[in-house]
């Protein structure tokens, strides 16, 4: 009574409506763009071949993207928070019908905004600082920062945020989508998408161990951002309430 006194805008339902929609306005722009930033980066910096290069060659190329290069990266490593508010719109959003696995979806969400962005960031922080000095050094010196370059590639890019995040959030993609098919909210090829989006990432994130998944990795770069997009619309158009599939096609409130 007093939720209905205070008006709809306070109800738990419309809370539960503003958290499910918000995850999903957080996956569209995210999508949007880390699709944007990784077309920038690809065009000043030769993204994402340029990782597996030497610090003698990325570093001075890194440098030269300048204050807005430097900025592109900092604005990049911060993407991976959109993981957040999307793994609470999920879990708010499939609760109902699977507590368990939306409750793994979310704790996977949030390790993987965390790795990610450790990740990243070190791109426009300690590397852009290894790149200042590289310009002066002398031979010693730069033997010194290519393996401080090399060692945080290996730890902070290839262990914690490709692996670790990549693993993460393709683990969040299967059980949002395995949730999303059982509930029968969606249509079958929408949950279906979702699937193949996180059993690719699974797949893709072995590619420092072995280039034969390296085409995989890259297929998925592309459904990483379509799947963000239809999973942000689903959420996006979510209704209160859970609803099923009637053996007719139509949604029942339960």
């Amino acid at each position: 009574m007093l939720s209905a006194a205070l008006g709809p805008s306070l109800s738990p339902e419309g809370d539960t409506r503003r958290t499910i929609r918000a995850g999903g306005g957080a996956l569209i722009v995210g999508a949007l763009s880390f699709v944007a930033l990784f077309a920038f980066l690809a065009a000043r910096f030769d993204y994402p071949g340029i990782l597996d290069g030497p610090a003698d060659v990325v570093l001075p190329k890194l440098r030269a993207t300048g204050t807005a290069g430097r900025l592109a990266w900092a604005i990049y490593s911060l993407l991976p928070l959109i993981w957040i508010p999307a793994g609470v719109g999920a879990y708010y959003a499939l609760r109902r019908t699977h507590p368990g696995a939306m409750l793994l979806g979310l704790q996977a969400a949030v390790v993987a905004a965390l790795s990610m962005m450790l990740g990243l960031m070190r791109w426009p922080s300690i590397h852009w600082r290894l790149a200042e000095f590289f310009e002066h050094a002398d031979p010693a010196q730069r033997e010194a920062v290519s393996a401080v370059f090399d060692g945080l590639n290996s730890f902070l890019g290839n262990y914690v945020g490709e692996f670790l995040g990549e693993l993460s959030f393709s683990t969040f993609f299967l059980v949002s989508s395995w949730a999303l098919l059982r509930s029968g909210v969606v249509p079958i090829w929408v949950a279906l998408l979702g699937l193949l989006t996180g059993v690719s990432g699974l797949v893709g994130m072995l590619r420092n161990m072995t280039p034969a998944v390296a085409s995989v990795a890259a297929v998925n770069n592309y459904l990483l951002p379509l799947w963000m997009i239809v999973l942000g619309i689903v959420f996006l158009r979510w209704r209160n309430g859970e609803e099923r599939l009637s053996p007719d096609g139509r949604a029942e409130r339960t």
